[in-house]
């Protein structure tokens, strides 16, 4: 087993002074600990993006109705959206899993088919899903991992697509962190002033629903949604397998924290890739102790922050395997033995 000394002696011999390339050392570091090597890879990446719907969204939660769901996940399958944009010029496969979409899809549309409902019941009248659907969910998940994982790929990627899910994942920060709820909710997708007091007066109305919810299954199954719960799982299987975790925005680091709630060794192998412009997902990142790779306000999901960072995922690997040493460049350089 490689030691933290030794993955830092490398760090720090490069040709450079000590700390020069800041987080980029950081996530050198995360990556090469991870893996276990002083030799890091990045093998056949994957973007998956989870689209569920949510009963709570008809309650008026967000700006758009629900049909945007769908109609997103035909226009990922097209090609046309942001997160299709960002792989196609950063070299990601795109797979997209219909976890629980209020729409019947074609069977021969190019998604993964893993429909659990259509859509989970509606939070303020009961849970979201029942322990059943849950279970479905996390083998769901685990699937998409294991088949992601047989084509050679060791960085993978998640995301979502689900009309009320900002609001599913403030319930989730709320319960698990303690956290006020007005701290956690935000615009979502771009409500106004009095939309977002309705927002707050909902969801406060779902935590007197619900009551005390301590465990982490316990909250998706009463506040969560499909494809939060099957990406939870994903988050999980993906880090038992030694592989590197991409994690999104607000709604994916919401099931980080369930996975991390779960399995806590989970965390040595997610990479926190941007700080959603949602307020209540910096409390998310601190408390995990994470430092989010970009900070460019976006809001939009889909796993484009995961796309977007890839790059600078690639340059930390690449300055570890290529950055010539002070010992083999012959550079005088600062001795840290």
């Amino acid at each position: 087993m490689i030691s933290e000394q030794q993955i830092q002696h490398v760090i720090d011999h490069k040709t450079k002074p000590v700390g020069a390339l800041g987080q980029l050392e950081q996530i050198a570091f995360q990556i090469c600990r991870a893996q276990d090597t002083l030799q890091p890879r990045l093998n056949t990446p994957h973007m998956i993006v989870f689209a569920g719907d949510h009963g709570l969204a008809n309650a008026g939660v967000s700006a758009y109705p629900q049909a945007v769901t769908a109609q997103m996940v035909h226009n990922f399958v097209s090609g046309g959206a942001a997160i299709n944009v960002f792989c196609r010029q950063h070299g990601l496969t795109l797979k997209v899993v219909d976890a629980g979409v209020a729409t019947d899809f074609d069977p021969a549309l190019d998604i993964i088919h893993h429909k659990v409902a259509k859509g989970t019941c509606n939070a303020l009248e009961g849970p979201a899903m029942s322990t059943i659907q849950l279970e479905q969910c996390f083998r769901h998940g685990a699937a998409v991992v294991k088949d992601a994982h047989a084509t050679g790929c060791n960085i993978i990627g998640f995301g979502e697509m689900g009309i009320g899910n900002t609001s599913a994942a403030a319930l989730i920060e709320h319960y698990l962190l303690k956290i006020p709820l007005a701290d956690c909710i935000g615009p979502g997708t771009g409500l106004d002033k009095p939309g977002l007091q309705k927002k707050l007066s909902l969801l406060q109305q779902v935590v007197e629903a619900h009551g005390t919810l301590r465990s982490a299954e316990a909250v998706l199954q009463h506040v969560g949604g499909f494809e939060i719960a099957m990406m939870t799982q994903a988050i999980i299987e993906a880090a038992a397998r030694d592989m590197l975790v991409m994690i999104d925005g607000f709604i994916a680091s919401a099931a980080a924290l369930c996975a991390c709630r779960i399995r806590p060794e989970t965390r040595a192998n997610l990479l926190f890739c941007h700080q959603s412009g949602e307020p209540g997902h910096l409390a998310m990142l601190q408390h995990l102790d994470a430092r989010a790779i970009l900070n460019l306000e976006m809001r939009l999901g889909e796993g484009s922050g995961c796309a977007l960072a890839f790059p600078i995922i690639q340059s930390a690997v690449a300055f570890v395997n290529e950055m010539a040493s002070f010992e083999s460049a012959a550079v005088s350089g600062r001795t840290l033995d």
